[in-house]
């Protein structure tokens, strides 16, 4: 059995002209509904930032942690025994070659000198009455005075008398270089350091006395890891002298004006460390850098010259391999199959795939697909500087 859904008749003709009017509206909207689908729609262009592609030079650098020794570092130390009697140079300051810095009593040592003054002269006296007992037993065995064995008797005496007198010469050297001992003189110039001992101080030979440091030219001492000195000895090999260059950061992070050069390399890796030691040479004429001080090395462990680089993160990979995007001239992107070298300070050598002059989206890569249209926001895409050093 059929039903009817009754539908109500307006009751006027304006109630009649306002539902034709909705009808009408609902129909042009439908219409313009289907019209829009059968469009296909426009994705908006892809937003990337590109860098364009030249040959350049770039610098593996590396810092490290290091400490500064004096070039030199002698410790003074007492000859001879005695007491010490004076202190004559002001502790800390500059001392030359020779400058007199201690004075041990001298009276003991000046006795004993003047004891082998008298024993040199009974030597000599001994001598010259040898002498003239040979000479006469020359002229009396002439004669046959005497005999062969009294004459032999004579010169055996002479020769002991020679040899008396040449102990006695060495006894009074020993007692005057032992006398010069009691003025104790800096050995070398530099820093002097605190004495260790007071005035009245009995000393015994090597007693310490102070140090002396050398510290116009400084040593500092760092280490390598050891891939870093692998990378380090190559570039020596391929370069004599590109990475025997170092410079310092001091500990208020500015730079020493004066660079150094590396003049030792340990032969052994530290087992405990894996690392090698290195040690580098500094002038110092200012006293800048003090012998024990915290700095930071920065040496150049290698040098890449005329090769094309990209920031690493502009380099992407597929099954297929690493991969880059290069946007062509219509501001299309393509995506390029790529060769890769090394990292150097985080931009990558690319060996093939590249050409200077093309351009590489450096941002923006997701969702790119080849042929996609982009729209480039950086004005200036000329490579960034690719000499910084890198940080650890």
């Amino acid at each position: 059995m059929l039903s009817f859904t009754s539908v109500p008749v307006p009751s006027s003709s304006g109630s009649l002209v306002r539902l034709l009017a909705m009808f009408g509206a609902v129909g042009l909207l439908s219409a313009c509904g289907s019209e829009s689908a059968d469009q296909p729609q426009q994705r908006p262009a892809a937003l990337v930032t590109v860098e364009e592609i030249k040959r350049s030079d770039v610098e593996l650098v590396r810092e490290y942690p290091a400490r500064v020794r004096g070039a030199r570092e002698v410790e003074v130390r007492a000859r001879v025994p005695g007491v010490l009697q004076k202190r004559v140079y002001r502790e800390g300051a500059q001392v030359a070659e020779s400058d007199l810095l201690f004075i041990i009593h001298p009276e003991p040592l000046r006795i004993v000198e003047e004891q082998t003054k008298a024993f040199r002269a009974n030597a000599l006296a001994e001598l010259r009455q040898a002498e003239r007992e040979w000479d006469r037993a020359q002229q009396l065995f002439d004669r046959g005075a005497i005999s062969a064995s009294e004459r032999d008797r004579l010169n055996s005496q002479l020769d002991f008398a020679r040899a008396g007198l040449a102990e006695a010469d060495a006894r009074l050297d020993e007692a005057r270089l032992n006398l010069s001992y009691t003025q104790v003189r800096a050995p070398m110039a530099g820093s002097t350091s605190l004495e260790v001992l007071p005035e009245g101080s009995v000393l015994t030979v090597g007693a310490l006395l102070t140090t002396i440091t050398r510290q116009d030219i400084v040593h500092v001492l760092f280490a390598l890891p050891e891939k870093d000195a692998a990378i380090q000895r190559a570039s020596q090999l391929e370069d004599d002298g590109l990475s025997a260059t170092v410079h310092l950061e001091l500990a208020d992070d500015s730079e020493y004006a004066l660079p150094g050069n590396i003049d030792f390399t340990s032969s052994n890796i530290d087992s405990a460390t894996g690392t090698i030691t290195l040690r580098a040479v500094f002038d110092n004429p200012d006293r800048q850098l003090i012998p024990g001080q915290f700095v930071r090395v920065r040496i150049v462990l290698r040098r890449i010259e005329d090769e094309i680089l990209v920031p690493a993160q502009a380099v992407g990979a597929d099954a297929q391999g690493p991969q880059i995007y290069v946007v062509k001239d219509d501001l299309t992107v393509e995506k390029r199959s790529i060769v890769l070298g090394a990292i150097i300070n985080d931009r990558q050598i690319i060996i093939e795939g590249l050409q200077p002059g093309e351009r590489v989206v450096v941002n923006g890569q997701v969702g790119l697909r080849p042929g996609m249209e982009v729209k480039v926001t950086n004005d200036d895409a000329s490579p960034s500087d690719a000499s910084t050093s890198e940080g650890e």
